[in-house]
């Protein structure tokens, strides 16, 4: 693994070392992965929209998940390619 790979991967799992940011991509995942309003996850998971905006915000950085914007709400969706790659470095098999 080269030294940007590992700079990566460790971004993306601080980014997972967070139990309200793990809530949150359960609750995606629970949707088969597709777009979420950030409007559901607030009332979801009971928690507020600043909170919601902060916590995918650092998803988003890390890669592990896409924003697009649409009029006042966010959505959000799952990138794949970041949990394969994931799954592919934990792969102890």
């Amino acid at each position: 693994m080269s030294a940007t790979q590992a700079e990566q991967v460790a971004g993306m799992l601080k980014a997972l070392a967070d139990p309200t940011r793990l809530r949150l991509l359960s609750h995606i995942t629970a949707q088969g992965c597709q777009e979420v309003c950030a409007c559901n996850l607030t009332d979801e998971l009971g928690i507020t929209q600043p909170t919601v905006s902060h916590h995918m915000k650092k998803l988003v950085d890390a890669g592990l998940v896409t924003r697009e914007q649409r009029g006042k709400w966010a959505h959000y969706s799952i990138i794949p390619a970041a949990f394969d790659q994931l799954r592919t470095l934990l792969d102890l098999s």
